[in-house]
């Protein structure tokens, strides 16, 4: 397979990246589209005229975002709803209570480098809401999203992913020390191994699934991260919240990329392989389409105890 540029770059923002495209008529989902990248993913695909529906975990800020977003393009049709990714009857009951067809979902909510947690089934939190939540949103969003007819599925993961493979003999760190970034690390690798799968499984159904290294943006994401690390990034070349989420938009939206599928972004274009010792690129294991094959399974098998 040849690989997929575009003329946008690592400092385009979602909005050139947007630009002349009409969805009018299409109905997109955006996980955690009340702060960071996500309020910028809700509004560039407000602005093309879709209808948005941002989930939060605060009711209040979702309102208080939304109708921000409204004032700004002038496109009524942003909607808010609860969900908790950690906890699965959450995730049940926003599926339940969708109706109709989906043409976007956006897997963008996330947590980083937390201390220890585990929800009520014993599940490490990481990994529970980065990939568990979302993959648990999407199999109960799937026949909306297959009534679509040409949807598009993006899960946003990161560099971190290069950190670490998913442990699939340990993945709730139930054997092996807890480490905060390892943890953050393999949640992201499961994010695009999730892209692997679904773009294979659910290719018949019209389903496309990428997933994107948005790049670093400072944002409440790291809330987690110590004073002292963050001092150590200050010297990082940070993305604004607009840049951070042009990749994710340019996914779920472009006609540049109309029928892609499986594949690994950063900056725009799809990813190089990583060379060791750089922070770019996608790592062989996050693609490997038999590890894809087995996280599936045994993320069923969590889901349905």
């Amino acid at each position: 397979m040849s690989r997929i540029t575009t003329p946008f770059g690592y400092d385009s923002t979602a909005a050139e990246v947007i630009a002349g495209v009409d969805l009018t008529g299409r109905r997109a989902v955006v996980t955690g589209g009340a702060s960071g990248i996500g309020v910028e993913t809700v509004r560039a695909l407000a602005s093309a005229g879709a209808e948005v529906t941002l989930t939060a975990r605060d009711q209040v800020v979702g309102e208080r975002v939304a109708a921000g977003i409204i004032d700004s393009t002038g496109n009524s049709r942003v909607y808010v709803a609860p969900l908790e990714l950690a906890d699965q009857a959450s995730v049940r009951a926003f599926a339940a209570n969708w109706d109709g067809p989906l043409h976007i979902l956006v897997n963008n909510a996330g947590v980083m480098a937390e201390p220890l947690n585990r929800t009520s089934e014993g599940w490490e939190h990481q990994f529970a809401t980065n990939h568990l939540g979302h993959f648990g949103l999407a199999l109960a969003l799937h026949d909306a999203l297959a009534a679509a007819g040409n949807a598009r599925l993006v899960a946003v993961s990161s560099s971190a992913h290069l950190s670490s493979d998913v442990h699939l003999d340990d993945l709730h760190f139930d054997n092996r020390p807890y480490d905060a970034w390892s943890s953050y690390g393999q949640s992201k690798t499961a994010n695009i191994l999730f892209a692997v799968e679904a773009s294979k499984r659910w290719a018949s159904d019209g389903i496309v699934a990428n997933a994107l290294m948005p790049g670093g943006i400072r944002t409440a994401l790291q809330r987690h991260v110590s004073a002292e690390t963050l001092q150590q990034w200050d010297d990082f070349p940070w993305k604004t919240p607009e840049q951070g989420a042009a990749t994710s938009v340019l996914l779920a939206a472009s006609p540049l990329v109309q029928g892609v599928t499986g594949r690994y972004f950063e900056d725009n274009n799809e990813a190089l392989p990583n060379v060791p010792g750089e922070n770019t690129g996608v790592a062989p294991y996050a693609l490997d389409p038999e590890t894809a094959t087995k996280l599936w399974e045994s993320s069923l098998e969590l889901l349905s105890k």
